[in-house]
């Protein structure tokens, strides 16, 4: 298949399930910001935040080396290899989630948590949901992956609709909602697929299992520096302003969010496609061509999400959160250095140069602390979104340097330069709330996206065989 069909054709089914459930939890968000204060929610917020970070000491990431790994033996006949790979893991994620039972009762001795129970079954819901995920993702079978996805949101919000409309269960039936969706998800994923098929004690490999972790330990730094980045803001704030300003923050930050899920949803596929196709004789132009493309939809998609923000904040956000209106183009600009950083970074994962991944993400969390520490005094919630975006930066033109040792792949210097024309045009009615300029801004945007994505639109508004044939 051709390489930038197969990838069009992976993005389209993982997207399915993604854009369907940002589409439906945008929708409630005036729900959940007029039945929960702003302190519940930033206390969910929190909770969520930390079970992150059990999940990436306890676990460490042992899911990513399955995709990864299960890549290369996608086409075993006899599945020898494919299920040693998972009945090695599986077994190893359930040794670890008694660890993780015994560290948190360990911990409960010491320390008063109302939460305690649920940030346990929140975190193994999560990790094995994440697992079953990966699991059929590395099997080729992304279909079944869109399909959990979906299953995993929808029964998340329809629970959220239940416990806080229905029983007026407040923060913990939000947290209940979570794990129900995910244990749903994974069990699901774990009858559909067939995975208990591939999970045989007679092919338990310890040296599968130290393989896979000499692959995802690495990744664990680097999932520890990006927590970091989001968790310290949110530690930082809750300390110093209060959990209700963190409230805010978590709404502020949901809209970059979901704007970084739907690259997310892309970066599933690039990464397979990259690490398939990485020794390819054209992998450079590939390689240039997709990234080029991405940049200019994702850039355009950045500001037209800021242009569109005056229009659609008051509608989706109760007024108690009004202040997180100003944090937005923040999270977003920082949210765009994140999507370039992740074009890049592929080129890690096809190499399975993990260990090079830690490297800048580490020094870019302490910088996201530092800076957030030297200046919340000074300026409150700014200090955590200005945070995060020297940090995303500083990370991006990092990795993008390091990277050129493997491989050149260059941004057009003028494309980034209207991009940042664009974004002043955008931003400064944005802060001033000139109607009229913010009019001026999205209809500007409009026409800006069209004129750099005029070859992507000139591809989907030709005939189906006409696309087909380019692609």
């Amino acid at each position: 298949m051709n390489k930038n069909k197969e990838l069009v054709k992976n993005t389209a089914i993982i997207s399915i399930g993604k854009i369907c459930t940002q589409f439906l939890s945008f929708l409630l968000l005036p729900l959940y910001t007029s039945l929960l204060t702003t302190k519940d929610y930033g206390t969910v917020d929190l909770i969520t935040t930390y079970q992150q970070l059990l999940g990436y000491i306890v676990f460490f990431q042992i899911e990513q080396a399955v995709f990864r790994f299960l890549i290369d033996v996608r086409n075993d006949k006899d599945k020898y290899r494919q299920k040693k790979i998972i009945s090695s893991v599986v077994a190893f994620a359930i040794f670890q989630t008694v660890v993780l039972c015994i560290i948190l009762f360990v911990i409960s001795t010491f320390i008063r948590f109302n939460y305690l129970r649920e940030l346990c079954l929140y975190c193994v819901a999560t990790v094995y949901s994440g697992l079953m995920l990966q699991v059929v993702r590395g099997l080729g079978k992304n279909s079944l992956y869109a399909l959990g996805s979906f299953i995993s949101a929808a029964c998340t919000i329809f629970f959220n609709i239940v416990f806080l409309v229905a029983f007026n269960f407040g923060a913990e039936g939000m947290l209940y909602s979570f794990i129900l969706g995910n244990l749903i998800c994974s069990m699901f994923l774990f009858i559909k697929a067939k995975v208990y098929c591939y999970i045989d004690l007679r092919c338990f490999s310890k040296q599968s299992v130290k393989e896979c972790l000499k692959y995802s330990l690495p990744l664990v730094p680097n999932a520890l520096s990006w927590w970091i980045m989001g968790a310290s803001d949110r530690t930082i704030v809750s300390y110093i302003m209060g959990t209700a300003a963190n409230g805010l923050l978590s709404v502020s930050h949901k809209f970059s969010s979901a704007y970084t899920t739907f690259y997310t949803v892309f970066n599933l596929s690039w990464t397979e496609s990259a690490s398939l196709h990485f020794h390819d004789e054209d992998h450079e132009i590939f390689f240039e061509s997709v990234i080029s493309k991405v940049y200019r939809l994702f850039s355009a998609a950045c500001l037209g999400i800021i242009a569109l923000m005056p229009l659609v904040f008051p509608i989706l956000i109760n007024a108690n959160y009004s202040d997180a209106y100003y944090q937005i183009p923040i999270y977003m600009v920082a949210a765009l250095f994140n999507v370039i950083q992740g074009l890049y970074s592929v080129i890690y994962v096809a190499l399975k140069k993990t260990k090079e991944i830690a490297k800048t993400t580490v020094v870019s969390a302490l910088i996201n602390i530092a800076v957030n520490l030297l200046l919340i005094n000074y300026i409150g919630l700014y200090a955590a979104t200005i945070s995060s975006l020297v940090a995303y930066a500083v990370n991006c033109v990092w990795r993008y340097i390091d990277l050129k040792k493997y491989m050149n792949v260059p941004l057009s210097k003028k494309l980034i330069f209207s991009t940042l024309v664009m974004l002043i045009i955008v931003c400064v009615p944005y802060y001033l709330k000139l109607f009229i300029g913010q009019c001026i801004g999205l209809l500007l945007v409009i026409l800006y996206a069209a004129y750099i994505n005029r070859d992507i639109l000139l591809v989907v508004l030709r005939s189906p065989k006409d696309f087909k044939r380019m692609m």
